[in-house]
């Protein structure tokens, strides 16, 4: 008992030394369990990315279908309407050029033009509206059109100041003076208006209308007897 008790002091400890040790930081022991488990969330995330896209170009489908439908019903650009509504002498500038010593006659008239809209979109024309007249082929008029707007399935008047030159009749002068006898003289009006189209207040695009008319002037009444205009829009 003696010689056990001084083996136990002379080693300088009052326990027994474990050993061997556990690392601290070994990894947890990871089962068949645990990695099935691991396996099924990752096959669940994607299914839930799969879907969210898929989700997704749908939506972008149906919307980009949606668009296209109503650009080509509802959105679609319809070609306006013209109607001549009134024509008014309002000058007549005679003018003596040299050497020549001719005499040349304009003739101003102030022409009123209804147009109808029927896009679900407003029609704005700034400066470059212009229409030329014509008269068995031979350009004898023209005239500036005024900025304005045409609002979307409504009604505006536009009304330009048409200068005739009457040297320029001078090819058809003895066709003119058998017209004017006759009481009535025909002419062509074609018509150029740049704009802008603002459909819905949100899509702006440039747009050019044009109109050509063939209208019968009366000249005992000084009006418009009869008139075909035909009018398209060019995005």
């Amino acid at each position: 008992m003696a010689s056990t008790t001084a083996a136990a002091a002379g080693n300088g400890s009052g326990s027994i030394l474990p050993t061997h040790t556990i690392a601290a930081t070994a990894p947890p022991f990871r089962t068949h369990k645990d990695a099935d488990l691991e396996s099924r969330r990752r096959r669940r995330r994607r299914r839930c990315l799969c879907c969210c896209l898929l989700v997704t170009l749908v939506v972008l489908l149906v919307l980009a279908i949606t668009l296209l439908v109503l650009f080509l019903t509802v959105l679609r650009v319809r070609d306006p309407t013209t109607r001549l509504v009134s024509t008014r002498l309002i000058g007549l500038s005679p003018r003596l050029s040299f050497p020549a010593m001719s005499v040349q006659l304009n003739v101003t008239l102030l022409i009123t033009v209804a147009v109808h809209n029927p896009n679900p979109a407003s029609f704005t024309y700034a400066t470059g509206g212009h229409t030329d007249l014509t008269y068995r082929g031979a350009h004898v008029g023209d005239a500036e059109i005024d900025p304005g707007r045409i609002p979307s399935r409504g009604d505006a008047n536009v009304t330009m100041a048409l200068t005739l030159q009457a040297d320029r009749f001078a090819g058809d002068l003895t066709q003119l003076v058998s017209d004017v006898m006759g009481g009535s003289v025909a002419l062509e009006a074609s018509t150029r208006i740049p704009g802008r189209v603002a459909i819905l207040g949100v899509f702006k695009r440039h747009a050019v209308a044009y109109s050509d008319c063939h209208f019968v002037f009366g000249v005992t009444e000084m009006a418009v007897r009869s008139q075909q205009c035909s009018d398209r829009t060019k995005l």
